[in-house]
């Protein structure tokens, strides 16, 4: 489910889901961004490949973070509301 989430996310730039599976793709997703910055340029693409699932996520990834100077911080999260139906808080995940 947190590929999903990711692969979503980096293709269009914003997500909107419920409030804990925010923070959850928050954490994974800022893992993600750590562990390809730690990297050159050819592993930093095999790694985005494991957690990824298309290729034209993985390379908006790769071209997104390739030279970004943070070290975290490139995700905001911001509550929304709640959904109609169950009334689970909703919140918006975007790439700063």
């Amino acid at each position: 489910m947190m590929r999903n989430l990711a692969t979503s996310l980096t293709l269009s730039g914003k997500l909107t889901t419920t409030t804990p599976k925010a923070k959850a793709l928050v954490s994974y997703y800022e893992h993600l961004i750590s562990l390809a910055k730690r990297s050159d340029k050819m592993n930093m693409i095999r790694l985005v490949k494991q957690y990824l699932y298309t290729e034209p996520a993985q390379k908006a990834f790769v071209e997104r973070f390739e030279s970004a100077s943070k070290k975290s911080g490139h995700l905001r999260t911001t509550k929304v509301g709640f959904r109609d139906g169950d009334n689970a808080e909703v919140s918006l995940v975007e790439i700063v």
